[in-house]
């Protein structure tokens, strides 16, 4: 089926309360290490699971675009063209990727069967925890030109476990969800325009 090019009012409004809730995550943090521990990878995952991989991808470029011509939209309130080349810069690009991997596997779900607690915690963790840790750890690495052995605790280790609480808690938000608007899951693993709202 050929996407569609254009977005309802509905789904611009569904991609900008995504946008508002991946500035709020961001400002709920802890930055011990040089890369910030926010809450942005959760809004993530449920980006990826409630939106479905196109609205939700677009959603996550939207942000980056918004961060790119300087909103500060980041952890900190940072912002600007430096923070998406920055040593978290890998972080921050995976975002789509990550939503786009975690909305394409719920939503191959979909055409059997309603998603279980595994399906979309399992979807998570690999989308939202180990493809962006992945990528963002070696582009950390790279750029502070660090080894990676030296900064496999600091920078990578001592996010995993806050990750894998994110993953739950996102994962029983999703299911609420599910359960609250049936009309989200589909049979033939097709997404309502009714999903939401």
């Amino acid at each position: 089926m050929a996407y569609k090019f254009f977005l309802t009012i509905r789904e611009m409004t569904l991609c900008a309360m995504f946008v508002a809730l991946m500035t709020i995550g961001g400002q709920i943090k802890l930055d011990f290490t040089g890369v910030p521990f926010t809450l942005q990878t959760l809004i993530v995952m449920l980006a990826g699971s409630l939106l479905g991989k196109r609205l939700g991808t677009i959603s996550m470029f939207v942000f980056i675009a918004l961060v790119a011509v300087g909103a500060p939209l980041l952890a900190g309130f940072k912002g600007g063209i430096g923070t998406l080349f920055g040593p978290t810069g890998g972080y921050i690009w995976c975002f789509p990727l990550a939503t786009y991997l975690i909305g394409l596997f719920i939503e191959k779900l979909r055409r059997d069967q309603k998603p279980k607690y595994w399906h979309v915690l399992g979807a998570y963790l690999l989308g939202g925890v180990v493809v962006v840790h992945l990528v963002g750890f070696v582009w950390f690495c790279s750029y502070m030109n660090v080894p990676y052995g030296k900064n496999l605790v600091l920078g990578l280790l001592v996010f995993i476990p806050g990750d894998v609480i994110k993953a739950v808690v996102g994962t029983v938000i999703s299911l609420g969800v599910y359960n609250a608007i049936p009309g989200l899951i589909q049979g033939n693993g097709k997404q309502s325009n009714k999903a939401i709202g």
